[in-house]
C-alpha cells in the first residue's frame, strides 16, 4: 500500500471534513425542519428563481425521481410553487414563496456561522492558501474520475 498510514491520505481527510461539514448542515437545518436537499433547492432558487425539477436535481446531485419527491413535500409545505413551463406544458417550473425565502434567511444565518469561523480559523494568507488546496484537490477529484466512456 505504501508508506503513508491510511489515516494520512488525503482523501481520507477530505471525506472527515465533508462528513464533519454535512453533519453541522444536517444539525443545524434540521431546526428549521429542512433537510440538506430542501436548503440547497431554497439557496439555488434564491440565486436563480424559476428551475425546472431537472436542473435542481442537477444543482443539488440527486436524481430527478428524489427530487420530484422533495419539490412536491416543499411545495405542500408552502415553500416553493410550481407553475407549468410557457415553453413545455409538462415541464412545472419552481419559484420560491414568501414564506420559502424567510425560512431560507432564518437558515442561512445558521449556516454562515461555520463559513466564518473556519475563515476566522486561518490566516487571510493560509485562507488563500487553503482555498487555492481545496480548488486543486476538487479539480484532480474530477479529472480521475472515470467517465462511462473510459470504463468500457
Amino acid at each position: 500500500m505504501g508508506d503513508v498510514p491510511v489515516e494520512e491520505y488525503v482523501c481520507t481527510r477530505i471525506r472527515r471534513a465533508e462528513q464533519a461539514l454535512m453533519g453541522h448542515h444536517e444539525a443545524v437545518l434540521r431546526g428549521y425542519g429542512l433537510t440538506m436537499t430542501q436548503y440547497t433547492v431554497l439557496l439555488t432558487l434564491s440565486r436563480e428563481d424559476g428551475m425546472s425539477g431537472a436542473q435542481l436535481a442537477r444543482a443539488c446531485g440527486v436524481t430527478q425521481q428524489s427530487m420530484a419527491t422533495v419539490l412536491i413535500g416543499m411545495q405542500n409545505k408552502g415553500l416553493i410553487d410550481r407553475q407549468p413551463s410557457a415553453v413545455h406544458a409538462k415541464v412545472m417550473i419552481a419559484t420560491l414563496t414568501g414564506a420559502g425565502r424567510d425560512l431560507l434567511d432564518h437558515a442561512y444565518r445558521q449556516v454562515i456561522v461555520l463559513e466564518r469561523a473556519l475563515t476566522d480559523r486561518f490566516t487571510p494568507d493560509e485562507h488563500k492558501l487553503f482555498c487555492e488546496f481545496l480548488d486543486r484537490a476538487t479539480a484532480t477529484l474530477v479529472e480521475q474520475t472515470p467517465t462511462a466512456h473510459a470504463a468500457r
